[in-house]
């Protein structure tokens, strides 16, 4: 047989759903396994929601529909965005897609250029990277360090631009570490993508789960308006995993090349379950707020938790559902630690090297779980701390 595309060679599947796969085969081996490596909320959609799917299906909602999206879904994105965002968008600049990763992978698609090059925060999502690599793109990434509180260094990606940059991704709050961009490090991004006249993808597809200030869009900056793809969508503030619904806000230029490979790819998105997001957006019982603060709750109690065990270190995320642990203290390597973990303890979580580099010292645990949960891990996660304790600290 004939080769098959040697592209797909420098792309990257994801840790994430390498330590599920092994985590599932001891299940069926019938251990009992706590997961915490996928993220996944453990809400439900809300019952006005499942409602609104029912109706809209009752209803016939299961034809071909416009290719961005229903008129009335983008229109209620658009109120959504002014509402909880403070962001006025044009709802044709609104492009419904299913799920997050197609709109950043056709995002990606529609700028960059073989050899072009992407900044990304490492650590990350393993997408930016591999998707980057997989248009023939170059991905560079500036670095969220533990000594910066895993806030972007204006200063590093300053170094970083070439003539070759072509886009800078963000993500706030970020996955893994939950951090929340401050205003100051994202104006300066902003400033520099006017001034090197780069595109700039924000993933906010985490915005509506943060626990202390007021979220702060790319959009909001002077000059970003014609050069911002937020790329968001339902997976994490509605519950809504499965119903794979993402968007992209971007400007007219983009949109157009979006919906060229819409037409190219996916045509549209399923017509019943644009009708239930309408519903999900208006939120009329309140859902995410609660969601929300139930994260907060469990925040509170896993990080104290988690550093009570020998050898972990967990600040408190500023927003997402993510422990980051730093497991230096351990003396062993992070994939050793999640190992030890999985296969002798029964919990599930993800090391951080398979965020990039910058997370070989850490691992990441997701606090989307209850609180009974929650605390069943961390005792097992002690019971198993006797693998390292008494080794030597690494670094």
């Amino acid at each position: 047989m004939r080769p098959l595309a040697s592209r797909l060679n420098v792309m990257s599947g994801e840790g994430a759903l390498s330590v599920f796969a092994r985590a599932k085969e001891l299940e069926r081996d019938g251990r009992s396994i706590i997961h915490l490596e996928l993220g996944e909320p453990d809400f439900h959609p809300a019952e006005p929601v499942v409602a609104a799917l029912e109706k809209a299906l009752r209803a016939g909602k299961d034809r071909y529909c416009t290719v961005a999206g229903i008129p009335a879904l983008r229109e209620e994105l658009a109120r959504y965005l002014d509402r909880t965002r403070n962001l006025q968008v044009d709802p044709k600049s609104i492009v419904i897609a299913p799920g997050c990763k197609i709109a950043l992978f056709l995002a990606l698609m529609s700028i960059i250029e073989p050899d072009d090059e992407v900044l990304y925060p490492d650590p990350g999502f393993p997408g930016y990277p591999s998707i980057t690599a997989g248009f023939g793109g170059k991905a560079v990434p500036y670095e969220l360090a533990e000594r910066n509180q895993f806030q972007p260094d204006p200063n590093e990606i300053t170094a970083k631009i070439t003539a070759r940059t072509k886009a800078i991704l963000t993500c706030s709050p970020n996955n893994p570490t939950g951090t929340v961009y401050s205003d100051a490090a994202q104006r300066r991004i902003a400033e520099l993508a006017v001034k090197n006249d780069l595109y700039v993808l924000s993933d906010e597809i985490y915005a509506r789960i943060i626990y202390s200030d007021r979220y702060i869009s790319m959009l909001s900056y002077p000059g970003m308006a014609e050069r911002t793809v937020i790329i968001d969508g339902f997976s994490k503030s509605f519950a809504m995993t499965g119903w794979r619904l993402g968007y992209a806000v971007a400007p007219p230029a983009i949109v157009e090349q979006l919906e060229l490979l819409a037409i190219n790819t996916y045509t549209c998105v399923a017509e019943f379950t644009q009708y239930a997001a309408i519903e999900a957006l208006r939120d009329t019982a309140g859902a995410t707020p609660k969601m929300v603060k139930e994260f907060g709750a469990r925040r509170e109690q896993f990080v104290r938790d988690l550093n009570q065990v020998p050898g972990f270190r967990c600040p408190h995320p500023d927003g997402a559902f993510y422990a980051w642990v730093n497991i230096s203290g351990t003396g062993m390597p992070a994939e050793e630690v999640c190992r030890v973990l999985l296969e002798e303890a029964g919990v599930a979580a993800i090391p951080g090297a398979a965020f990039g580099p910058s997370g070989r010292d850490f691992v990441r645990f997701s606090f989307a779980s209850s609180n009974a949960t929650l605390h069943e891990a961390v005792e097992r996660i002690q019971k198993a701390s006797v693998a390292w304790q008494g080794a030597p600290a690494s670094r």
